[in-house]
């Protein structure tokens, strides 16, 4: 690829720098990747992910306990789209199975999360610890096994 290529605006340019904006009050704008997961148990894991590691359910679809589709915003930016095991999708043969992880503006934070997860019950996986890469965070399993990694690394600029 060459230096003038590099610079161009192509039409595709345009379409990714378009607004996807998700507005939700009290919650910043949301952008971007947003892992998909199935739970055999969607329900209790959108319990355990709302009420320990703090998401805030925007969406919700299905009949009682089955979660044909739902919406998880992280506060913080992006968020996470589930399901319940079972529909016969894509995901179905991942069931309660991935490696999610979450940034959070301060060292505080994590530490707030921390204290919920292990008064919660949940194993963690990777205690708290500060990381040569300036990170401070740990990694917790949720109730059906997923890992969450819970951290103030916010990526390499």
């Amino acid at each position: 690829m060459t230096d003038k290529t590099m610079t161009e605006k192509t039409p595709v340019d345009d379409e990714r720098q378009r607004d996807t904006t998700t507005r939700v009050p009290g919650v910043i704008e949301h952008r971007g990747v947003w892992p998909c997961l199935a739970y055999g148990d969607a329900p209790a894991a959108m319990r355990f992910l709302v009420d320990t590691l703090g998401f805030v359910e925007t969406a919700r679809y299905g009949d009682g306990d089955r979660v044909d589709h739902a919406e998880l915003t992280w506060p913080h930016g992006g968020g996470i789209m589930l399901g319940s095991a079972g529909r016969d999708t894509a995901i179905d043969q991942h069931a309660n199975t991935g490696s999610v992880y979450l940034v959070v503006p301060d060292d505080a934070t994590v530490d707030r999360v921390h204290a919920r997860v292990r008064e919660a019950g949940a194993e963690i996986v990777v205690e708290l610890r500060n990381e040569d890469y300036g990170s401070h965070g740990f990694t917790c399993r949720d109730p059906q096994g997923v890992h969450w990694s819970i951290g103030t690394y916010p990526g390499h600029p």
